[in-house]
C-alpha cells in the first residue's frame, strides 16, 4: 500500500483548488474522503505524516454496538452495515469479521451494572444478551477464573487497524480523492466569514469547505483559529502476539484484561480501563468541562507529569500561516507504551488463560486517544465560520463508528438528510451552556 498518491508529484505539490479539504488522514478522515469522492465532490485529504499511523492504526480494532452511548447507537448501527460492505466498496479486505464481543463478569451481581443499558437499548433490537457460566466457558476457552456470566453480542466484531485506514484512503483515491501525505495543514483563511483557502506547508488550496479530522491535534488547530474544541488525551496501550492455538474466541474484556483474536491467529492483549493521562495546559483550560468525566472515570485514569506535558507547554505560542507549525515538528506521535500496565496485563492473561503461558509478543503499541468532556464525538459545522466542519473527539470509539461518521459528515456538507440525528454531536454544545452528560468510557 505505497501507492496512495494520485501521482508522484502529490508528495510535493498540492492542487491549487478543490471543493473540500479534509485535514487529517486517520480512519475518520479517510472515511469522509471516501464518502465525498463517491458523491463526485472534489476532495483533497492532507495528512501531516502517513495515513493511519497514530491512534487509527494502533487501537484494539473492536467494532462494537455493545456498551455504546445511546446517542451513538444510530450511527453505530449504520456503521455495522457499512463495515459489512467495505471490502466490495474499496476493493480490498479491511479485516472486518463478526466474531462476537463479550464482557465477562466474575460474579452474577456484577451483571447488574448492565441492566439499565440493556433497558435503554430495547428500541434498537440488538442481539446483545446475558449469558451464563456454561456459555462463557465456551467463549473463554480454558479460563481459570470460573466466570459467573457476562454480556454478549454475537454480531459485534472487529477489523484490522493496521490495514483499514490505508485501504479506505486508497479506495477514496481510486474514486477521485487526492490523498497527500507528509503535508501538514497550518490553518485556513476566510473571505466574508467563510472558508476560502487552506494553507498547507506545501502551498495554498482554494476551497469552500475545510473538515478538521485531526484526532488529538484538533484542539490545538482550533485554538490557533480561535475556535474552542474541548479535548484531552488518554494513553492507550496494547500488545500484539504471534499466533496462539486454542485461545478465547472473538473479543472480550473483564477485570484486569482485554483481548481480540486476530485473523492471523494472534491476539491483541491489554488491560481494560487503565489509561495514563498527562497533565497539560489544556487540563487546566478545560477543567470545568471535564468534571463529569473525572467523576465517572477517575479510577481508570493514571494522572502524571510526562513528556507530553512539556511538549504541549511548548506548543502554547500561536503560529502564523507562513511559519512552521507544531504539526510539522511532530509528524507522527508514537508514545512509549505504559509498560507497567502491559506487564500486569501479561501476568493477568497468562494466569487467566494457560494457553498464553508461552506467548510471544511481536509489538507493544501505544497511542493517544482524543477524548471529549461527554465521551461522544463532535461531528458538526462550526457555527461561527461558514464552511468549517469538525469531526473529532471520538473518545476511544472512533475506529468502529468511522464509516457512519464519514457518511454523516458528507451529509452535513452536502445538505442531504442525515441518516442519524446530528444534534448530540454539535460543536455548539460546548459553548452554549448545554449540560455535559458523560457516558463512562470503561462501561
Amino acid at each position: 500500500m505505497d501507492d496512495l498518491a494520485q501521482n508522484p508529484n502529490d508528495f510535493t505539490v498540492v492542487p491549487p483548488e478543490t471543493e473540500v479539504v479534509v485535514i487529517g488522514g486517520g480512519i475518520i478522515g479517510a472515511c469522509i474522503a471516501l464518502e465525498l469522492a463517491e458523491r463526485n465532490i472534489p476532495v483533497v485529504l492532507c495528512e501531516k505524516g502517513t495515513i493511519g499511523e497514530e491512534q487509527s492504526g494502533r487501537n484494539w480494532g473492536w467494532v462494537r454496538k455493545m456498551g455504546r452511548d445511546i446517542r451513538e447507537m444510530p450511527l453505530m448501527l449504520r456503521a455495522m452495515e457499512l463495515w459489512g460492505g467495505m471490502e466490495a466498496r474499496v476493493g480490498a479486505d479491511v479485516g472486518f469479521r463478526r466474531r462476537g464481543i463479550t464482557y465477562f463478569c466474575d460474579e452474577e451481581k456484577d451483571m447488574g451494572k448492565y441492566e439499565a443499558w440493556m433497558k435503554a437499548m430495547e428500541p434498537f433490537g440488538l442481539d446483545t444478551h446475558f449469558i451464563g457460566r456454561e456459555r462463557v466457558n465456551q467463549i473463554a476457552v480454558g479460563n481459570t477464573r470460573n466466570f459467573a456470566g457476562g454480556l454478549h453480542t454475537p454480531s459485534d466484531g472487529f477489523a484490522e487497524p493496521h490495514l483499514a485506514a490505508r485501504l479506505i484512503a486508497e479506495g477514496a483515491r481510486k474514486k477521485g480523492a487526492r490523498i497527500i501525505e507528509g503535508c501538514a495543514v497550518r490553518g485556513f483563511e476566510t473571505t466574508g466569514g467563510r472558508v476560502s483557502e487552506v494553507i498547507t506547508e506545501k502551498g495554498r488550496i482554494r476551497c469552500n469547505t475545510a473538515v478538521l479530522a485531526g484526532g488529538i491535534w484538533s484542539s490545538l488547530f482550533g485554538r490557533n483559529q480561535n475556535v474552542k474544541i474541548p479535548q484531552l488525551k488518554m494513553l492507550s496501550q496494547v500488545m500484539r502476539t504471534r499466533p496462539i492455538s486454542g485461545g478465547p474466541l472473538g473479543c472480550g474484556s473483564g477485570k484486569g484484561f482485554g483481548f481480540r483474536q486476530r485473523n492471523d491467529g494472534g491476539y491483541n492483549i491489554g488491560m481494560r480501563s487503565a489509561h495514563a493521562v498527562d497533565i497539560v495546559p489544556d487540563s487546566f483550560r478545560f477543567f470545568r468541562d471535564y468534571i463529569p468525566a473525572i467523576k465517572n472515570e477517575w479510577r481508570a485514569m493514571k494522572f502524571r507529569i510526562g513528556k507530553r506535558s512539556f511538549q504541549e507547554t511548548a506548543m502554547l505560542r500561536p503560529w502564523s500561516m507562513d511559519q512552521r507549525s507544531p504539526f510539522e515538528t511532530y509528524r507522527i506521535m508514537r508514545p512509549v507504551p505504559g509498560n507497567a500496565i502491559l506487564d500486569q496485563a501479561t501476568i493477568n492473561i497468562k494466569t487467566l488463560f494457560p494457553q498464553f503461558k508461552d506467548m510471544v509478543v511481536n509489538e507493544r503499541m501505544s497511542a493517544w486517544i482524543d477524548v471529549t468532556p461527554d465521551a461522544i464525538p463532535t461531528i458538526s459545522q462550526v457555527d461561527a465560520i461558514a464552511g468549517f466542519y469538525v469531526s473529532t473527539g471520538y473518545s476511544g470509539h472512533g475506529f468502529g463508528i468511522a464509516p457512519a461518521a464519514g457518511q454523516l459528515m458528507a451529509e452535513l456538507i452536502t445538505g442531504e438528510a442525515p441518516h442519524a440525528d446530528p444534534t448530540p454531536f454539535r460543536h455548539s454544545r460546548f459553548i452554549d451552556g448545554s449540560e455535559i452528560v458523560h457516558w463512562p468510557i470503561g462501561f
